[in-house]
This record gives C-alpha cells, structure tokens and sequence, in this order.
C-alpha cells in the first residue's frame, strides 16, 4: 500500500523517484508510514500530501484546527486504536461514524473500527501532524485531568492519613497538604472532567452523618454519581477550595469563588463555585459555565416563528423595557444574553448589570454586582446612566429602587433588558404595579414581557412514537389539545439508549410565552385589570402560552407530554 501511494506521487511529480527511494529506506529501518517520512524529510509538504490523497480516493480533507469534537465521539474508540492507525472520529450521524485519517486508502483500519465501534465508517483526510495534536490534546491532556476511572483512583487513597471529621481543631497546614496529594487531585481533576463530559450544569459534593455523596444535575435532574470514602470530606472540599482561591481555614461562613480550566489548546471552562457549611461539614456546588456550549443563536433556542418575530421587534426597539421572567434555572440568561448578541454593534453602547457576571461577552461592558461595598444593581444602573448608555441589562428587578430606575431609563431613550421571578408573562404586570410603579408607567415602557421553563430533549437516537390510546386521548384533552386536533397529534418519547444514559432524555429546550404589549393590552394595564384578564386578552389577541408552546413541542417529537404537565400550567 506504501509503494502504491509513493508510486502515485511520483507519477502526479509531486516527489521524484529518488526521493522515494531515500523516504522508503527511512520507512525500512525505523517502520512507521511513508507519507510521515516524506514530509518529515522535506519532499512535500502536509497540505499537497493532504490535497493529493483527498483527490486521489474521492474523501473531503479537514481542517482538524476549526472542528469543535465532541468528547463524547473521540471515547467510541479506544486511545491504542486511535494511535495504531492514526485516526480521530469527529462526528457522527445516525449510523454512521465521520473518522478523519491521514491514510484514507487503510481499509484494515476502516473494518477494524467498524467492527469495534458498529458504525458505519466514513473517512475524511486530515494532515497527521493534525490528528497527532488531537489524540495527544484529547487523550493525554484530557487523562491527566480526567484522572482516569473513579474506583482505580480511590485505591490511591488507603495509605492517606486523611483529617477526622470529628476532630474541631483542624490543622490548616495538614488540610493543604492533604489536598494537595495527587490522589486526592486526581479525584477532584476525575469528578471536574466527567461532569464536563456528562455536560453536567452543576456539581453538587454533599458530606452526611454517614456517609458523603457526589451528585451532577444533567438536563435539570440531580444524578448519585459516587460516594468516596466519608474520611476524604475535608481533604476533597480544601481541595476545591484551593482551586477556587477560598479560605480553606474558615469553614463557619459561606465563601464563593471561581475555578477557571483550561481544556486542550482552545477550550477554557469556568466553574462557579459556592460553599456552605452544613452540620456535618461543608457543602460546595459548582456551577459550570461552558462558554463552547452557550446557544446564543436566537433561532435555535425554541422560540416559534412568530414568537421570535415578536421578541427581536421588541428588542429591536429605540427605547423601552423587555422583560424576562421564568424561575431560577430555567435559561433567562441564556435568552438575554442571545438578545444582547443580537443588538451588539460598533454603533451601540451595552452595558450590563449583573450577580455575578457569568459569561464574558465580548464589545459588552459587564459588571459585577458587589451589595456587600454597596454596588447594587439600583447603583450601577444610576451609574450606567451616566456612562452615555443605548442598551442596559439589569440582571434581575429585586425592588420598587430598581424597578424605578430601570422604568424611567426606559423612557428616557434607553433600551432596558431585564428578569424578574414570576409564574407567567401576565403576572409580571401586576408584580410590577404591585412593587409600586404606576400604571402609565408600565403601560408606556413595557413593550414586551417573555416568560420561559426548560424541558428536556427527547434523546435523538432512541425516540419513537407512543401509539395514541383512549387514555392517552385523555391526558391530551386534560392538557388542553383541542378535540379537532387529536386525529393528527403524534406523542414520542426516548425509549433510553447508551447515549442518554438510558433516561430517553438528552439535552433541554427552551418553552416561551411572548406577551407583546399592544395598544389593547396598555388599555387594560391603565385600568387595572387582573393578570388573568391579561391573559386572557393577550390569548384573544394571538399570543402562544407556556402550555401552548409546549404542546407544539410534543407534536413535533422534540419533548414529551409528561415534560410539558411538569413544566407548565393549564391555561
């Protein structure tokens, strides 16, 4: 197979004969593949031996350096394959599996991963200076941070003299170093880099009476993922907090920090962390803030057609307020800072309030709320409005103060984005004038009011449709599908598969209720009417619920009805 492509080359006079010669004497003593040599010793550079095999077996060539991999692909094969035949899966779809190489003519290669993985294989052409970078960024940096497996780490820990959760003087010296011992690091670098993996949005380290408990919320639910020996407690968390720049000597008070990991060459994550002291110890949480994963992609956040279409004219607006209202965790950040993307310009000036900041965006001008040196989301935002503002965040509307300013910036000329925490778009007018605002206040900044939750997913590689049965006729009646409806209303569901740990769930979508106030709407804030007249107007006049939203949602297969009864609530 050597001679064949050295052959080729000759032939297409990319290399000369004795340049061959002098590579495949090379390839005699040492082993290895021709084309290594040829490049190594200056005959033809990687991009021409790329192009050339590209065109010479018909396979697309890749720019590994401008592909984001999922881990989850690069773990279908194992690391001693990957280097034997110098290959890295990039991406897979249904059947089939996408694995570039630097020798697409290897059909050993292609039949041995195709037997090892059951996929179909597709090979793409990369430069192997390239796939060497991956394998060696995905499988050596990555196993160092990984730690490898949970139970072999623990092992480590039976000749470690850990601290005694009794004991209430602790020797801070000895905590630190207890911490720092690598198989202590290890674990922390395993449980960080699975949560990563599992795309985890929070690590929960939870120490009891009996025992202590590692738990990672994966789309919106808390999962036991291990439970390392109770003595490892204060070695584990002093760790964290190490990391995290904390006082590992104070463990009264609650403390909040930030880990910040670097990932390969081009991906950082950020952990938020947060401790507290409970009766057995302390209790830390870390948020992951995974800057790759942020969706600020309007389109593709679940919003419907004429949803979006309402949302962007309101933000789109010279002046007024655009409010977001859901409860904690249900995206409202994601939402504004995707709104924020969309109005960042070189001719606008955005500034943002926020507790705390949790994704840099770039040509933003982002603060960190600080209430304990007095800089309260009121103070910045009297600040920002010295600052020559267009645009203004206010991360969350807490009080009359806030909400005050937040209103007359509206109506001065500014364009005001904020949150507040209610159960629909309707009730955010009311908890306004019920913080104290006026109605012709309201009435003239508001110009729109989205409220949101999260569903899970239905996991792509396992869904299948639910055959519609009397019962389940029912259950979508109670949901509220109108009877002309049921005849064409398709139910799926995840049947749960290796890629979603069997749960049929993975990933989660956003359900949105667009309340755009209208002339109609405006008359009815101005006399008073209740949030259930609201809405029933704003129905009236076209407006998609939460509930509503989400049935769509399931009639296109993307969430299922138990999701929906779970995160929304009848009209």
């Amino acid at each position: 197979m050597a001679k064949k492509l050295g052959e080729l080359l000759v032939k297409e006079n990319l290399i000369t004969p004795e340049q061959l010669q002098k590579a495949l004497e090379e390839q005699k003593k040492h082993g290895g593949r021709l084309g290594s040599y040829l490049t190594r010793m200056g005959f033809i550079n990687e991009e021409e031996l790329t192009g050339f095999l590209s065109k010479q077996y018909g396979v697309p060539a890749v720019n590994l350096k401008e592909i984001e991999i999922d881990p989850e692909i690069i773990k279908l094969l194992p690391k001693e394959m990957a280097k034997k035949y110098n290959v890295i899966p990039i991406n897979r779809t249904g059947s089939t599996l996408l694995v570039a190489m630097s020798d697409p003519s290897n059909i050993f290669a292609i039949d041995d991963i195709k037997f090892h993985t059951g996929y179909n294989v597709e090979p793409v052409v990369a430069p192997e200076r390239e796939i060497e970078e991956v394998l060696k960024q995905f499988y050596e940096e990555g196993e160092a941070l990984r730690g490898g497996d949970f139970n072999e780490i623990l092992s480590d820990f039976n000749d470690i003299d850990t601290v005694d959760e009794e004991e209430e003087e602790v020797d801070i010296s000895k905590l630190e170093g207890d911490a720092q011992q690598a198989p202590v690091v290890k674990l922390v670098n395993a449980i960080m880099m699975n949560a990563i993996q599992k795309k985890a949005s929070d690590i929960h380290i939870e120490p009891y009476e009996k025992f202590m408990r590692i738990r990672f919320r994966i789309d919106g639910d808390l999962r036991e993922v291990m439970r390392p020996p109770l003595k490892l407690k204060n070695a584990i968390v002093s760790r964290v907090k190490i990391m995290a720049n904390l006082d590992i000597a104070e463990r009264r008070l609650p403390q909040d920090g930030r880990i910040k990991i670097k990932i390969g060459k081009n991906r950082e994550m950020d952990f938020r962390v947060s401790s507290l002291p409970t009766l057995f110890g302390e209790k830390v949480v870390l948020r992951l803030l995974d800057k790759s994963n942020l969706q600020l992609d309007m389109t593709k956040l679940g919003f419907e057609e004429d949803q979006l279409k309402d949302f962007k004219y309101a933000i789109h607006q010279p002046y007024g307020m655009v409010l977001v209202t859901g409860p904690t965790g249900s995206g409202k950040t994601t939402t504004l800072y995707s709104a924020l993307t969309e109005l960042n310009t070189d001719e606008v000036n955005i500034s943002t309030a926020e507790d705390p900041v949790e994704f840099n965006l770039p040509g933003i001008n982002q603060v960190n709320i600080k209430e304990e040196i007095g800089l309260t989301f009121a103070a910045a935002l009297r600040s920002f409005l010295r600052q020559d503002p267009d645009i203004i965040m206010v991360g969350e509307i807490r009080d009359f103060e806030t909400a005050e300013i937040a209103i007359k910036a509206a109506l001065t000329g500014h364009m005001v984005l904020s949150t507040l925490h209610t159960n629909d778009a309707a009730s955010t007018i009311t908890r306004l004038l019920n913080m104290g605002i006026e109605p012709f206040l309201v009435a003239s900044a508001l110009n729109a009011v989205v409220a949101q939750r999260l569903a899970k997913r239905i996991c792509e590689h396992c869904r299948e449709e639910v055959p519609v049965t009397d019962s389940l006729k029912k259950a979508l009646l109670d949901a509220g599908v109108k009877p002309e409806e049921l005849d064409s209303f398709k139910v799926y569901r995840g049947r749960g598969c290796e890629h979603c740990d069997g749960t049929g769930y993975k990933g989660r979508v956003a359900l949105y209720e667009v309340l755009s106030i209208s002339e109609p709407i405006k008359e009815l804030i101005l006399n008073g009417a209740s949030a259930l007249e609201i809405k029933r107007e704003a129905i009236r006049l076209g407006m998609k619920t939460l509930r509503r939203s989400g049935l769509n949602k399931v009639k296109t297969g993307v969430t299922t009805l138990e999701e929906i009864l779970r995160v929304s609530a009848a009209d």
